[in-house]
């Protein structure tokens, strides 16, 4: 069995085609600039696989996944992207490359990798959420190996938190919402904040503080609502020593209502190097997908 993989980000897009035990035969990285350009490069790559069986992608957005929705497969006119809005990124690749296809979101394509490789070694876990933290703030959630949602994907970044004492003076950055999640929290903040990138400001500087504040907020309602097995944070703006300021404000925000695993188990970076956790995301989805035909983030094997 061939696979195919399209991690469509913002910034860049990631190809790759692997076999059936997830492993990569090929890779690609191109930036996704102009639209035609990037899924142009996109079909170049996987027509080098004519032995191709299905290919999973998972894309940034807002895009529409329903497959009975006439938008399905479109970039929606909320993007920040403005190139993007209203591009479908799957008829580009369905008219050239004629193999089934599931269609997700960025964040639930590397949510459903990390659950794939977390139930691979422990047999207890039966759900996980993934947060992003980024450019944007997203999240997504597997439960039991399927996808929730009826009326479209999960925007659990654009969430409203309790305000920081100190960040009463910052609006947020959100142009939909202002002070929300991925408003207060995401890595443009440090500019807005700073005017400076986040890679410039050291870890002792206060605004991490804020920021993990507001981020332990989020864990706290996905633990109150969800009851995951565990709470994966990856994306550009996470490190080990951020990740141990979320879990402190965690442990006094939870305080103690709820059983969870121990924090340095519960709430994790990635377990696939590399960035790499949207990519087996969709190498399993897109296995999935070979017996059932079309699939995309809530119909699928249930």
């Amino acid at each position: 069995m061939l696979l195919g993989s399209v991690e469509a980000g913002g910034t860049k897009f990631v190809c790759a085609v692997g076999d059936e035990n997830y492993k990569v035969i090929d890779q690609e990285t191109f930036p996704s600039k102009d639209p035609k350009e990037t899924l142009q490069r996109t079909v170049d790559f996987f027509k080098r696989f004519p032995e191709l069986d299905a290919i999973g992608i998972a894309a940034f957005g807002p895009v529409e996944v329903r497959l009975n929705h006439p938008d399905y497969g479109v970039i929606t006119k909320k993007t920040p992207k403005v190139a993007w809005r209203g591009i479908n990124i799957v008829d580009k690749i369905k008219n050239e490359i004629n193999v089934p296809i599931f269609l997700t979101s960025d964040v639930n394509g590397s949510a459903y990798g990390e659950y794939v490789s977390a139930k691979s070694h422990d047999e207890g876990v039966e759900s996980v959420v993934y947060y992003t933290v980024g450019t944007g703030v997203g999240a997504g959630i597997v439960i039991d190996g399927h996808f929730i949602g009826a009326l479209g994907l999960q925007e659990m970044g654009h969430v409203k938190v309790k305000r920081h004492p100190a960040d009463l003076a910052f609006k947020g950055i959100c142009p939909h919402h202002g002070d929300c999640l991925e408003g207060l929290a995401s890595g443009p903040t440090f500019d807005a904040r700073l005017g400076k990138n986040g890679k410039e400001v050291p870890i002792t500087d206060p605004t991490w503080d804020i920021m993990a504040y507001y981020l332990a907020q989020a864990a706290v309602q996905t633990t109150l609502t969800v009851r995951p097995n565990k709470i994966v944070f990856g994306g550009g703006v996470m490190s080990p020593e951020f990740l141990n300021m979320i879990r402190e404000h965690f442990a006094d925000e939870l305080n103690g209502y709820v059983d969870v695993p121990p924090l340095d188990e519960y709430i994790t970076m990635p377990e696939i190097e590399n960035n790499g956790s949207a990519t087996l995301g969709d190498f399993a989805l897109a296995k999935k997908v070979v017996k059932v035909g079309e699939g995309h983030a809530f119909a699928i094997d249930r």
